[in-house]
């Protein structure tokens, strides 16, 4: 910029910049879906309906009808708002958002939550039921595995000396 002190001739045009290139669009890579990777879910969509037996290794989100059994040891079912689930269910940890008819056995808990319908029996470590939740049937609350637990010492009673 020209300031009225200065002396000699003042440049009023901009010198134009040089064109720059287009940006070239980078190739987007998918990642592999890595094998049964810890928090991996599968999901049973609203529109399936499965009969049968459903064993496996990882967590399972159903909002589909399942009719059958249900084992996934160590691994969480999540029974959603349209899960319509006719089967008895053994896994880690157990939630019940829609409706449920079989026993249920968890290693860990069953949460029955406000909108969820159990309709069997339940043994569990722990069991939750929110206000609003249907539940007809027994509950066993069992202890947790032997292996997890603390050995509890017990002191054995006094001889008595004659």
């Amino acid at each position: 910029m020209w300031k009225p002190s200065q002396t000699g001739p003042v440049n009023s045009a901009p010198t134009p910049e040089p064109p720059r290139a287009a940006p070239q669009p980078t190739p987007v890579e998918v990642p592999a879906r890595p094998q049964a990777v810890a928090g991996e879910q599968a999901t049973i969509g609203k529109g399936l309906y499965i009969k049968g037996e459903i064993t496996g290794s990882e967590s399972l989100y159903i909002d589909g009808k399942v009719e059958g059994s249900l084992n996934l040891p160590g691994n969480r079912v999540t029974v959603g708002r349209n899960g319509q689930v006719s089967a008895n269910i053994s896994a880690r940890e157990i939630v019940v958002l829609g409706k449920v008819k079989g026993n249920v056995t968890a290693t860990d808990r069953v949460d029955i939550r406000a909108e969820g319908s159990l309709n069997g029996d339940v043994a569990a470590a722990r069991i939750s039921i929110e206000d609003g939740a249907f539940f007809k049937g027994g509950i066993d609350i069992r202890k947790p595995d032997a292996k997890t637990a603390a050995p509890v010492a017990v002191p054995e009673p006094a001889k008595a000396t004659a």
